[in-house]
């Protein structure tokens, strides 16, 4: 059945390549990302194979803009059924070189902006009595990462509040997963590679059972699963896409 799909951090990296697949199994899918060239593009790609797609310019931390691209999404669209949210930001900084400022945009971006595109969702999926809710969150949420205490602070956060919501909205048909990738092969992390804050791929790939990065196709395959009708008992689940190496 095809159901209207938000897809935040659309643009690129693991949320084009989930777009794209909601697309492909049948979603009209919305892109939200703060680059609207970018989910412009991406929404181009998936009309381009057939699908339904509208590219929307958004920062998620802008509670007034979450709630302006949500409503243009109803208008084009209809109410939202499922929704995937990637965006966020990830950097280096140690824990004492942290300044607050920075503190506090890694919690408005990735924690802060996971919560006000959940609530906008919910506001359809309650009154509809079906919904998807598939967070991005990471293993740094789950073990912790050096340099990363912002960053691993608020995927910790994103699992947790992940949870939470399955609780709440598992009697109203709603489901809320998590996945939390370990090292996947997306410009981003190419772009750490380039100015050294992150080993090359062969260093990494040692951490990896699998012995190989993951790809942005490998999250969205679980996503497309855990977006589908056949996935309403599976909830307030942590599903790792990391080729073995958090257990």
């Amino acid at each position: 059945m095809s159901r209207v799909a938000v897809v935040t951090g659309g643009g690129s990296g693991m949320g084009r390549s989930i777009a794209l697949r909601l697309a492909t199994d049948g979603h009209r899918v919305a892109l939200l990302d703060i680059d609207g060239e970018a989910a412009a593009k991406v929404a181009a790609e998936a009309q381009a194979g057939g699908g339904q797609a509208i590219g929307v310019r958004l920062d998620v931390a802008d509670e007034d803009a979450v709630a302006a691209a949500f409503e243009r999404v109803r208008g084009d669209f209809g109410p939202v059924g499922i929704l995937v949210t990637s965006a966020a930001i990830s950097g280096f900084t140690r824990v004492d070189k942290i300044t607050l400022a920075e503190w506090n945009r890694y919690l408005a971006v990735n924690l802060t902006g996971t919560f006000l595109c959940v609530r906008a969702a919910l506001s359809d999926m309650v009154p509809a009595g079906w919904g998807r809710i598939v967070t991005i969150s990471s293993a740094a949420g789950q073990r912790g990462a050096g340099r990363q205490a912002h960053y691993s602070a608020t995927k910790g956060g994103v699992i947790a509040m992940t949870k939470s919501i399955a609780i709440d909205y598992a009697a109203k048909g709603i489901t809320a997963n998590t996945v939390p990738p370990f090292v996947i092969d997306t410009p981003m992390l190419r772009q750490q590679q380039e100015a050294g804050k992150l080993p090359p791929e062969e260093y990494l790939m040692q951490a990896i059972p699998a012995g190989r990065l993951g790809s942005g196709d490998d999250v969205a395959e679980l996503c497309s699963y855990l977006c589908s009708e056949g996935a309403g008992y599976v909830t307030g689940q942590v599903i790792g896409v990391n080729g073995g190496a958090v257990l």
